[in-house]
């Protein structure tokens, strides 16, 4: 056990200090702002504070973790050693920078709550991100921290307990539209149909009838291929489907299709099924709640997990209304757009309210790539991108999600490239 001594334990000190030495790093940890008692502990220990008292094991705070609210200060990134940090401390420390303000910045998504200019979308954008500006981006840099605070802690407590992380790769299959074709009513069938004729598109005109007339799957149902990989290789995935009202914004077939029910079923058989929310359900918590009770109806079982279909993360509200309606587990950090740990994690860990003061119950699980980023970013670059970023996260024994949409292995995308980036994602290649 490693007691921390400081002179006041705020929420956000408790929130840090779990996270890395409890979560990350599997040590035992208890709090004492009773210098008697810190003196008179004979097993490790530590001080957190302006002043060290004497020569015991010292970091150095700034006084991010002592207020309420938030302000907008600079903040300078230097290098250390093989990364960046930031909230430099003087020597006496034994880091050169305060790692749990630095660590709690980055987690609690400090920089979203301040003004920034939005994309087009209304979401904050990756260019508005510290670590995008200053390059740190493809690193999960509060886990590397975490690793090195561990090593520098045990030179001086060889004996104390921790426990070691192991690399866990994950993919998510977001499915925004089940059926390309298949059960979309006579109307939309009807325009799509003269949609491709206009457009001369005949391979299409001919895939949709075939489809129609049963004489072949649909182009989007790439369910079977997947959960075969998965009982193949007992590979980690989870499948987000979506079961919004058909709107402008979402237009996925109805809930209600003895079809698209068949394959939720069929897919939880051999794999976690969540939530894909829809336009509306980001902001209107009924419209969650609705959404939330038609998957429950569906698998027969409390909804654990849930994605944001825009990635548009307006803090804190929207994970407070995954927490009233306790949806325990969400996969929107991250951005899709651009590669990297959005919250300078690969791990997964609890939402912090910085409106609150309170660590939340719900866990965030971060991903670190977005299959849209291959829209914008050239195959070679991404590839590269990839293997640099599941090295770092295997490096420090994290986890390393990936989202992919059903349509990316559809015969009307680039299959093999996409199957190539799943095979990568968990070595299979």
């Amino acid at each position: 056990m490693l007691l921390i001594y400081t002179q006041k334990v705020t929420p956000r000190i408790l929130y840090t200090f779990k996270h890395i030495c409890t979560h990350l790093l599997g040590i035992p940890i208890k709090f004492t702002s009773k210098i008697e008692e810190f003196i008179a502990h004979d097993g490790p220990k530590m001080s957190y504070g302006k002043q060290p008292m004497g020569n015991e094991f010292f970091i150095q705070k700034v006084d991010l973790l002592m207020e309420q609210g938030f302000s907008d200060f600079e903040i300078k990134v230097l290098p250390w050693e093989d990364t960046v940090c930031f909230f430099a401390v003087q020597d006496a420390s034994e880091l050169p920078f305060d790692i749990f303000a630095a660590s709690f910045y980055l987690l609690s998504r400090y920089e979203e709550y301040l003004p920034h200019v939005k994309d087009s979308a209304g979401r904050f954008p990756p260019a508005e991100s510290l670590a995008a500006q200053e390059s740190f981006l493809h690193q999960p840099v509060v886990d590397i921290w975490a690793l090195k605070f561990r090593n520098i802690l045990l030179e001086r407590f060889p004996d104390l307990e921790w426990k070691e992380r192991r690399f866990n790769p994950n993919s998510i299959i977001s499915v925004e539209h089940t059926f390309i074709f298949r059960n979309k009513g006579f109307l939309r069938s009807f325009i799509g149909l003269h949609k491709d004729l206009l457009k001369l598109d005949f391979q299409k005109v001919i895939d949709r009838i075939q489809v129609w007339l049963r004489v072949k799957e649909d182009p989007h149902a790439v369910f079977d291929d997947l959960t075969r990989l998965i009982k193949e290789y007992r590979l980690g995935m989870l499948f987000m489907f979506q079961l919004s009202d058909f709107s402008v914004h979402d237009r996925n077939i109805s809930y209600n299709r003895i079809t698209h029910r068949a394959v939720i079923k069929s897919v939880a058989d051999y794999a976690r099924v969540g939530l894909l929310m829809g336009y509306y359900a980001m902001d209107e918590i009924k419209t969650l709640r609705r959404e939330k009770l038609r998957m429950e109806e569906i698998v027969h079982s409390p909804l654990e997990h849930a994605m944001n279909s825009r990635f548009n993360l307006q803090l804190p509200d929207y994970y407070n209304n995954l927490t009233e309606l306790e949806i325990n587990h969400d996969y929107s950090m991250g951005y899709p757009d651009m590669a990297g740990f959005r919250a300078g994690t690969c791990n997964p860990y609890l939402f912090y309210d910085i409106n609150m003061e309170v660590t939340t119950p719900l866990k965030l699980h971060p991903y670190a790539f977005h299959s849209s980023v291959a829209d914008l970013v050239p195959k070679g670059k991404l590839r590269e991108d990839l293997t640099r970023m599941l090295a770092e996260v295997r490096e420090v024994g994290g986890d390393f999600y990936a989202v992919f949409k059903n349509q990316d292995f559809s015969e009307y995308a680039e299959s093999k490239f996409y199957y190539s980036l799943l095979n990568q994602v968990y070595g299979l290649e």
